[in-house]
């Protein structure tokens, strides 16, 4: 009997120490990785190949390592809808080249641990939710060569010490909270407004926007030059220059306290004049039913609500930039010569203020670079108006099927841009925002240009917002004739991938420069659709690209084509999700020219 016990525990013995030597047998980089994953919230199960009783972490879903050493190198998770927060242990991956965790739901703060990572390369985590400052440790990363940051809510100043990345070739902060002057030093003066744009309260030469004073003055912005050289080029001065320098300060000081005086008699006589007005205004709003209401979102519109309602009232024909399925657009210039574009929306669902201005909250916090931003909305007593950034260069319609000239053709690349930019922000819609938003309205003139022919997807929601949504009236069709996929036109139920099919007539229209109801075809009884497929089945593709794009590269005009075929399926269940279609774009349209917009192809795959 004893005999038997001693057996059974030795058997045990061994079986544990079996067990100690498998959790042992997975290397230090990939023991990490396991503590890295119980911070992520893996809905999806994507990362169910990451055990504890693997060798080796090599093999696990996104994981590269080096073949010399078997060290983990690469870490590329986007579009994975992972959640969570990216634990500070990632610090012990010393030899992590790369960290790609774009396109996810992560949240929490930018761990300041990820520095220590020495010999990283390339940071994405760009259209996540990461919030709090910058951390200042990343200026550490010497071999830093790509940093996407955008579309989060980062708060705070740029940190000046990552103007000592000196390798740093792609720099991407734009669509977050940041505020404060832009750096001017090392490789962060290098970079232009593309880097930054979509941060309102940043300013600086980089964005062409003047810094301003405490006083509220427009601020000077000096080249970057360091405390150093400056204490040295004063320390060489002569002592008389020194003593000019202190008497020229003390003669502006003494003019400025005069100006501020005269400005405080000003101030004064003006007072009774002021107060009178003010009554004025006040006796005026009280007998005036409904008076103006102003709500603008997340303190995008820095004026104040009485210049902005005097503004939007004085709007007349002369303003008038365009009209569209749900009202007449407005350009509206500030004092400050901000711009604008103002909505007049012709008609709104029943039901009450409260709740058509709750759900527009909601459209005015959706941020991202390719959306417009709704910054505002203003009830008249006779109109309802909403209010959104002002891009000058119009619409891809403008471009397409507007008045011809050298300047607004658009190349194959600009065309490339659109596509892949358009298809970002639809996917954010569909993918990104809780609840799901589905557009309904997808077209050209609707996606709109700004300087940079980047685009922006407009009218998002409108939709929905502006027709009843009762159960009587579900078959009511929102959206423009061509574009409609053909269930939502029998159905009147849209669904995401009624928004894919008129993203994929919206690749037509960009590759053959034709309007989806070209009188060329309409009157053989085909749509865009329909010509593509024909001339697809006669082999003529070279008749389908537009005449004026003469630098269209044959193959990414296959697979535009391809992708766009897709996305037109009859079939609804058949056509990709958005998602789908921009990792598809991603992948197999990106080209070196590209670069300088977004990342190479290379560092997608």
């Amino acid at each position: 009997m004893k005999r038997g016990v001693l057996v059974l525990v030795f058997l045990a013995a061994l079986a544990r120490a079996l067990l100690w030597d498998c959790s042992l047998a997975l290397t230090p980089d990939g023991l990490t990785l396991l503590e890295v994953k119980t911070s992520l919230n893996d809905s999806k199960n994507i990362l169910s190949n990451w055990k504890d009783t693997d060798e080796s972490p090599c093999q696990w879903t996104g994981i590269s390592c080096s073949p010399e050493d078997q060290r983990v190198i690469s870490i590329n998770l986007p579009y994975m809808q992972l959640g969570g927060i990216i634990s500070p242990n990632i610090c012990k991956l010393s030899r992590l080249q790369r960290l790609a965790l774009h396109q996810n739901s992560l949240h929490g703060y930018i761990p300041n641990e990820i520095a220590k990572c020495s010999e990283l390369r390339a940071l994405y985590l760009r259209a996540n939710y990461f919030q709090g400052g910058i951390p200042s440790t990343i200026g550490n990363l010497s071999s830093l060569t790509i940093l996407d940051l955008s579309s989060n809510t980062l708060k705070g100043a740029i940190p000046s010490s990552l103007g000592r990345l000196t390798r740093l070739a792609y720099l991407n902060l734009s669509t977050n909270f940041l505020s404060g002057e832009i750096p001017d030093v090392g490789v962060l003066s290098k970079f232009g407004n593309k880097s930054f744009i979509g941060n309102l309260d940043l300013c600086g030469q980089q964005v062409n926007k003047p810094c301003r004073t405490s006083l509220g003055f427009p601020a000077v912005l000096p080249h970057a030059e360091s405390d150093e050289a400056t204490g040295i080029a004063l320390h060489k001065r002569p002592s008389h220059y020194v003593k000019g320098l202190v008497i020229g300060a003390v003669s502006m000081l003494g003019f400025a306290v005069i100006l501020l005086l005269g400005f405080v008699w000003i101030w004064f006589l003006t007072k009774k004049e002021r107060a009178a007005k003010r009554y004025t205004e006040v006796k005026k709003q009280v007998h005036q039913e409904p008076r103006a209401k102003l709500i603008t979102f997340h303190g995008d519109l820095p004026y104040p609500s009485c210049e902005l309602v005097e503004k939007i009232e004085s709007l007349d024909e002369e303003d008038v930039v365009g009209a569209g399925g749900f009202g007449t657009v407005y350009r509206m210039v500030m004092n400050d010569c901000g711009t604008f574009a103002v909505k007049k929306i012709d008609r709104t669902r029943e039901g009450s203020d409260q709740v058509f201005e709750r759900e527009l909250e909601i459209l005015g916090s959706i941020k991202h670079i390719n959306l417009v931003n709704l910054r505002g909305y203003c009830r008249l007593p006779t109109a309802k108006l909403l209010i959104y950034d002002y891009l000058a260069m119009g619409s891809l319609d403008d471009f397409l099927h507007g008045e011809v000239s050298e300047d607004r053709v658009l190349n194959w690349n600009a065309r490339l841009r659109i596509a892949i930019g358009s298809a970002r922000g639809l996917a954010y819609l569909h993918h990104d925002c809780s609840p799901k938003i589905v557009h309904r309205d997808i077209k050209s003139s609707n996606i709109l240009l700004d300087e940079n022919l980047e685009p922006h997807v407009s009218d998002f929601g409108l939709a929905k917002l502006l027709v009843d949504e009762d159960a009587h009236v579900t078959t009511v069709v929102a959206g423009t004739f061509g574009y409609l996929a053909p269930e939502y036109l029998q159905s009147g139920r849209a669904t995401e991938k009624s928004d894919v099919y008129s993203f994929g007539v919206l690749l037509l229209e960009l590759v053959t420069g034709k309007r989806p109801t070209d009188p060329s075809f309409v009157k053989r009884g085909l749509n865009v659709v329909g010509w593509m497929n024909t001339l697809l089945r006669e082999n003529r593709l070279e008749d389908v690209v537009d005449k004026r794009c003469t630098d269209a590269e044959g193959e990414t005009v296959e697979v535009l084509i391809e992708i766009a075929a897709r996305c037109t399926d009859a079939n609804p269940d058949d056509r990709p999700s958005m998602q789908q279609v921009l990792q598809f774009l991603e992948q197999e349209v990106m080209s070196p020219c590209l670069s300088e917009f977004y990342e190479s192809h290379s560092d997608k795959s």
